[in-house]
């Protein structure tokens, strides 16, 4: 049985403030029994804000391997590249492991990628999308239905094709973390929150999920409720 914890903020700083203490402890914890602590992050503004907060505090960026949810196919140094943002976000001190999005076999890459992934992700990181896509797991890509693989490319979506981690590697996540803000989410959060599984994200089936969202995706639910699903 899976679980779905649902934590509201009063905006998004702190949102980000928030997350960034739910990544801490949760790096912490997994630090005092083994190393390293194997993190994957998506793209979007919300995590680089959780970043920022994350260099205010002793983080063990040494000890932290960090990997790509997706990322757009595009050049190196495009600022439509979640890796550009990525690299600007965390110190030099942490390992990142970058999607090989300009090599000119995309599906080649990325079954290469999936052999450098670890077991189970000790933390996830995921967004969502207006239309309740997450990761790169848009509504009607045939990448929704792959299990076969740990890592696909998509169809083009806003002008770009993409590489992204599939469900069998979220499902199999330690713990996934959501961070949801903006008023223009209140039905992707409510669906999610429902386990309406006609959008994407609802999809993701790991055993311990935490939503952090700021009222405005939340629509007035109170900080701390918890919504339990199967």
């Amino acid at each position: 049985m899976s679980s779905l914890h649902l934590e509201v903020c009063a905006d998004a700083d702190a949102m980000a403030l928030r997350a960034a203490q739910f990544v801490a402890t949760t790096a912490r914890a997994v630090l005092d029994h083994r190393e390293p602590f194997t993190f994957a992050v998506s793209g979007g503004r919300t995590p680089w804000a959780m970043f920022a907060q994350l260099r205010t505090v002793d983080f063990p960026w040494s000890l932290t391997h960090i990997y790509q949810v997706d990322e757009r196919v595009a050049p190196d140094g495009d600022p439509d590249r979640n890796l550009t943002h990525l690299r600007d976000s965390v110190p030099h001190e942490a390992h990142v492991h970058a999607m090989p999005v300009t090599d000119d076999d995309l599906t080649a890459a990325a079954h290469r990628y999936a052999a450098e992934l670890p077991d189970r992700f000790d933390l996830i990181h995921l967004g969502l999308g207006p239309d309740g896509h997450t990761a790169s797991l848009v509504p009607n890509d045939p990448v929704l239905l792959v299990t076969d693989s740990d890592v696909a490319v998509t169809h083009a979506y806003h002008g770009h094709h993409r590489m992204t981690l599939t469900f069998p590697v979220l499902d199999r996540a330690h713990q996934v973390l959501w961070l949801v803000g903006g008023a223009d989410k209140v039905d992707a959060l409510a669906r999610l929150l429902a386990r309406d599984t006609t959008i994407p994200g609802a999809r993701v089936d790991g055993p311990e999920q935490t939503v952090v969202a700021d009222r405005s995706a939340a629509w007035g639910r109170s900080s701390g409720e918890g919504v339990g699903g199967e």
